[in-house]
């Protein structure tokens, strides 16, 4: 392996700073924009390579030091080295870099993120990979090596609670989840196996425990199968296999930014696209005539009914299956939109058919820069505008990037 020596000029998209060596894009993990650095080149291609941080010659004054002794080997974080005004400075200047050079979208405004209240242990969910000797562990960066874990620093106290307190014996358990609700202190804990049989468990404290088998639901093993979170005052019921926002105080901001930048007047007709257990349509429900949420996780919608009655919401409807599957046999007139993707965005077809039902404003509440850059270019081709961009920051010390776009049509 070759060593080099380089100054790095920006960071890229995937948390790696970026510098130029003989006009190739080199990648460095762990290293900052500004730094000069000595670099061991891992990995080649003809116009880029990926190098192992060897020493920093001239650091960044927003070099810090981690709090995590796992740091460097564990997946789960990669930028513990930066302190957190530059973190949120970076994701700004990222998530920009992608618009314009993915969407070609120039001149977008690009907000300050707003921070996080918790810049550690805010985690309310987690989920460790159990190793062959029933030991907890992460995955490595880039690896498919294992990296064993007795603290995570991102995680919320009552996680860590349950950790702490949890006693099993583990055999042919592949995965355990933990989730919690912040703002009530319900705990459920969830385990991945290979079979239908339960593991010895001892738990010093009431948690709930799920058994999630090969096939089927899940087998209770002791109190509920979901846990109920409360943001901005309501109640959401989040089942074992239902997806919920990681970062209970920003996801209250997430609610408050779609209902300002789609500012309905009480008689419009929203999809909530993707809508989960119903976290944005019922916080939104009390300002628009109807809600129509599409939901392709049957165990989610379930929770988002339970939850609309749970609220005394009467004029929402919950539709289970895919975007691009439910969008065609709509034939309500939708005024407002709000989708909330997962990672990989919105299925073209989903995309087609929403650009087809033109809704006045969309918000779009997105979870990677790249696939938000893409799918905001398809909408202005498709007669929309991009007004503003709000990153929130969801989650610190990694380099993921959630944000909420507004998207208006250009006819109105």
């Amino acid at each position: 392996m070759r060593e080099i020596t380089l100054t790095l000029e920006k960071m890229a998209h995937g948390g790696e700073a970026l510098g130029y060596h003989d006009g190739k894009a080199i990648f460095v993990g762990y290293a900052i924009p500004g730094e000069r650095v000595v670099v061991e080149i891992t990995e080649e291609k003809k116009s880029w390579a990926r190098g192992r941080l060897v020493d920093v010659l001239e650091p960044s004054p927003e070099r810090v030091s981690p709090l995590c002794p796992y740091f460097g080997r564990c997946g789960g974080c990669q930028w513990q080295h930066i302190n957190y005004e530059a973190q949120l400075r970076f994701k700004r200047e990222v998530l920009a870099d992608q618009l314009a050079r993915i969407g070609k979208l120039e001149g977008v405004e690009v907000r300050p993120p707003l921070p996080s209240p918790w810049p550690w242990h805010y985690r309310n969910s987690v989920r460790f990979i159990v190793t062959p000797e029933g030991m907890l562990a992460f995955q490595a960066l880039r690896s498919r090596e294992t990296v064993l874990i007795e603290e995570c620093y991102i995680l919320h106290p009552l996680v860590e609670e349950v950790l702490e307190a949890m006693e099993l014996e583990m055999p042919r358990l592949h995965h355990i989840l933990v989730k919690v609700g912040v703002n009530t202190g319900e705990q459920l804990l969830i385990l991945e196996t290979g079979g239908k049989e339960a593991p010895q468990m001892e738990l010093d404290i009431p948690v709930s425990c799920v058994l999630l088998p090969p096939s089927g639901p899940p087998l209770i093993l002791a109190g509920n199968d979901h846990i109920t979170e409360e943001v901005a005052g309501r109640p959401y019921r989040i089942s074992a296999l239902s997806f919920f926002q990681a970062n209970t105080p920003q996801a209250e901001k997430l609610v408050e930014l779609v209902a300002e930048f789609l500012d309905p007047g009480g008689e419009e007709a929203l999809l909530d696209g993707y809508c989960g257990v119903g976290l944005f349509g019922l916080a939104l429900a009390g300002k628009v005539g109807k809600v129509i949420g599409v939901e392709i996780n049957p165990f989610a919608v379930n929770d988002a009914l339970i939850n609309a009655e749970k609220q005394g919401v009467e004029n929402a409807v919950f539709i289970e299956g895919a975007m691009e599957e439910v969008l065609p046999g709509l034939e309500e007139d939708i005024d407002l939109a709000v989708i909330d993707p997962p990672r990989t965005g919105v299925e073209e077809g989903a995309l087609q058919q929403l650009i087809r039902l033109h809704p006045r404003k969309i918000a779009y509440v997105s979870c990677d820069p790249a696939t938000l850059a893409r799918d905001l270019a398809a909408l202005v081709k498709g007669g929309y505008e991009v007004e503003v961009v709000q990153p929130v920051d969801m989650f610190p010390q990694t380099f993921h990037i959630e944000s909420v776009s507004l998207i208006v049509a250009r006819n109105g």
